[in-house]
């Protein structure tokens, strides 16, 4: 007899025997995906940036303008043009008070890079590296006039310069590991502060390196 359309049969169906391999087999490739992306998330670097971008660093909001090489004249006859490798930013301080620009962690002391709080303490690694003697020199300029201060809501253009010896080149490129900055409780003092956002390894902090920023090294006058 024919089954009505649309009825249901009493007649029980019969199961489907799926092979225990191909399950397993599939839990395998599942499992593994999902570990593989998991590391994949896990091992992503900094962002690779380039001139003219511009990173979001919680306090500020940094636009990577260029590299370049600037002579500052003698003024005097019995004073030498001075050459310098110069690193131009446009920082903008997000936060409700003026800060310090800062200077760039003592390659010497990487110990103590995660406890900057400033501007230029975010710039955790100048790569190729200068001698001591070269400086840097950091400084904002706010309306023309130099100042070492980033007052709340204005964009100001900051200079980290490094002094060129007489005979010495510069290089073709300036290449930064950059960290980022949030407002939390410190580590002992839990009131509310801007610091940079670490991490721990072993029996140490240390900052999380957010982008990666190559500047290519424009020439200038006496390059």
């Amino acid at each position: 007899m024919t089954e009505p359309s649309g009825g249901s049969s009493t007649k029980p169906r019969r199961p489907v025997a799926v092979p225990i391999v191909g399950l397993v087999a599939l839990t395998a490739v599942g499992i593994t995906a999902l570990l593989g992306g998991l590391n994949e998330a896990a091992d992503k670097g900094p962002d690779a940036l380039g001139a003219g971008a511009t990173l979001d660093q919680g306090r500020y909001s940094t636009r990577f303008v260029e590299s370049r090489v600037k002579v500052d004249k003698a003024k005097t006859p019995y004073d030498e043009d001075k050459r310098f490798v110069e690193l131009v930013f446009e920082v903008t301080n997000k936060g409700d008070e003026t800060s310090s620009v800062g200077l760039p962690p003592d390659p010497a002391k990487p110990d103590k890079a995660w406890l900057g709080m400033f501007f230029a303490n975010s710039l955790v690694s100048i790569s190729p590296k200068f001698p001591k003697e070269s400086g840097p020199f950091v400084y904002a300029l706010n309306k023309g006039d130099e100042t070492r201060q980033l007052h709340p809501g204005v964009t100001s253009q900051v200079l980290v310069r490094y002094r060129l010896g007489a005979t010495e080149r510069p290089p073709d490129k300036i290449t930064l590991d950059v960290a980022t900055f949030e407002y939390a409780p410190g580590f002992e003092d839990q009131r509310l502060r801007w610091q940079m956002v670490s991490k721990e390894e072993g029996d140490k902090f240390v900052p999380e390196i957010k982008a990666r920023v190559t500047l290519p090294v424009k020439a200038g006058e006496g390059a």
